[in-house]
């Protein structure tokens, strides 16, 4: 049985150049094409695809529409996160090797650019 993996990302900085919170509406935002280029290859390989933001819940329909019109594909768009550190806290099935939770950190507005993914078991 394959399980499928679930991604979590962050949208501001991550999947568009980051904005201060006042200019979400009175500004476009600048897509980061190679983030949103692998959001859709994992999508479309059956991975679940979490997208996070700090964003107040009263964005979520702007914030939809910013998603929408630039092809973001996800499954659940979790809200009003904290803005400080996040981590994922995750069990390991011990009959079995590798980890079950892992963190890529992107610079921001930088993308997979400064990465090398293959570093990672994706």
């Amino acid at each position: 049985m394959i399980k499928n993996k679930t991604f979590f990302c962050d949208i501001d900085g991550t999947i568009f150049v980051y904005r201060k919170f006042e200019t979400y509406t009175t500004s476009e935002p600048e897509p980061i094409m190679s983030v949103i280029e692998k959001l859709r290859e994992w999508y479309d390989k059956g991975e679940h695809i979490v997208l996070t933001t700090a964003r107040p819940e009263y964005m979520r329909y702007h914030t939809q529409k910013e998603l929408s019109k630039y092809n973001v594909p996800y499954h659940t768009l979790l809200m009003g996160i904290g803005r400080g550190a996040r981590y994922v806290i995750n069990d390991m099935d011990p009959a079995k090797e590798g980890l079950r939770s892992i963190g890529i950190n992107l610079k921001r507005n930088e993308g997979f650019e400064t990465i090398n993914l293959s570093d990672y078991d994706l």
